[in-house]
């Protein structure tokens, strides 16, 4: 059933205008509210306190809950509770969320009325809707729904939010990690409010580095300072999870350095298979420099690639010189599209733009740049450093490190053949 279908057969019952009706249950559901809940929310506004329903919610484990499964009723031990701020017709709504488990499984929730839920707590959530979120199920629950204490249970599950920044999710609520800031800058997007100052850059621990978006910025985050994150969530950016600190975050620093650790160390494979990774390092021989490389030209407005003076976004421009590396790297299990910036390109080309735009006008072709820099790199060893991403245009690791490898082959080989025969 449709949106159409839905709103055409709640008029009917509540003997309203159609057009209001699909207007309101089209704003609610854009915002992530399930339908049913929607529904549910309009009978109360248009006071239909009986809300039609036929039949009562089924109780279940979590285990046995899909996207599909309607109502449910719940027995639950809450592992997060975070809070985030939501705009709906123009006004700001306070929204609950983390994630619940019983002996079975784990479920991610979001309550659209403050219940007090805290870790820890078991309770009995009647009434509560499925939807579908990313992919799996998630619970649903506001005012027609019921919570009471329960008697509590086991979970083979840690309460409480705490993770190292290794074990982050996209999707992941009331989060908790302890970091040291490695990079962070002031900048200005046009939020819901007009222009609006966030924070951006990169945490770091142990186990990984990860991007943030501070969205009411906290001056604990200033670059090298070791800070506990309360109550995070993470978002994909680029493929990979980003730690997305608000309002309601709590961010105190720590009276000790936090360590952090080096690149994650993968093969291609490994990488591409997560969907994308940051601060990754692959190893692996050059085996290509693609078209696109060299000597480019970019457009002044929004610095994409130009292709015979034109901007697929400005149209006619005047291109302005650029400098990049466009290499397929390959170790064997799979291969990836390595980009360098033009710091890195001047690097491995062993000059600057100048040398570049002379060597085109001696040569009267400006691919002449890029063959000089295959002729450099085709068929070497490569330790490469950067941040991974995925899409249907591809695997593309944005570089940050490029070195030639000092791995030894005949160890490495005999270390796989080693886990081979494990």
């Amino acid at each position: 059933m449709n949106i159409d279908d839905h709103a055409e057969e709640l008029a009917s019952d509540l003997g309203v205008d159609k057009a209001e009706v699909k207007e309101n249950l089209q704003n609610l559901v854009e915002y992530s509210v399930p339908v049913e809940e929607a529904k549910r929310s309009l009978r109360r506004k248009f006071g239909d306190e009986g809300e039609g329903q036929s039949g009562g919610p089924t109780a279940a484990n979590i285990a046995d809950i899909g996207p599909d499964s309607g109502n449910v009723t719940v027995t639950v031990k809450v592992l997060t509770a975070g809070q985030r701020s939501i705009r709906y017709q123009g006004d700001d709504h306070v929204i609950r969320e983390g994630e619940l488990a019983d002996e079975t499984g784990t479920l991610s929730y979001t309550a659209w009325e403050d219940f007090g839920l805290e870790p820890g707590d078991t309770v009995t959530i009647g009434n509560a809707s499925v939807r579908e979120w990313e992919g799996n199920a998630e619970l649903n629950f506001g005012e027609s729904a019921s919570v009471s204490k329960a008697d509590d249970i086991d979970v083979p599950d840690d309460v409480g939010g705490d993770r190292d920044l290794a074990d982050l999710q996209p999707g992941d609520r009331g989060r908790n990690v302890e970091v040291r800031v490695t990079e962070v800058e002031t900048r200005t997007i046009d939020g819901r409010d007009g222009e609006t100052e966030i924070l951006s850059g990169v945490l770091g621990d142990e186990s990984a580095r990860l991007p943030f978006t501070d969205w009411n910025p906290h001056d604990e985050l200033t670059e090298g300072a070791s800070v506990r994150l309360e109550d995070v969530y993470v978002r994909e950016f680029r493929g990979v999870p980003s730690v997305n600190v608000s309002e309601f975050s709590t961010v105190s620093t720590l009276d000790r350095e936090v360590e952090i650790g080096g690149p994650t160390r993968l093969t291609i494979r490994e990488a591409v298979e997560r969907g994308g990774a940051y601060d990754v390092e692959l190893v692996g021989n050059v085996i290509e420099v693609r078209d696109g490389s060299g000597l480019i030209q970019r457009c002044p407005e929004c610095g994409r690639v130009v292709q015979k003076g034109q901007c697929r976004q400005h149209g006619d421009v005047e291109g302005e010189d650029d400098l990049r590396v466009k290499a397929i790297l390959d170790d064997g299990t799979e291969t990836v599209t390595v980009v360098l910036d033009r710091d890195l390109t001047e690097r491995v080309y062993g000059g600057g733009i100048e040398d570049a735009r002379q060597q085109a006008r001696d040569a009267m072709d400006q691919e002449v740049v890029a063959d000089t820099i295959a002729e450099k790199l085709v068929g070497a060893e490569y330790r490469v450093r950067g941040h991974l991403s995925v899409d249907e245009y591809g695997a593309n690791l944005e570089t940050v490190e490029f070195d030639e490898s000092d791995d030894d082959p005949a160890e490495r080989a005999r270390s796989f053949l080693s886990e081979v025969e494990a």
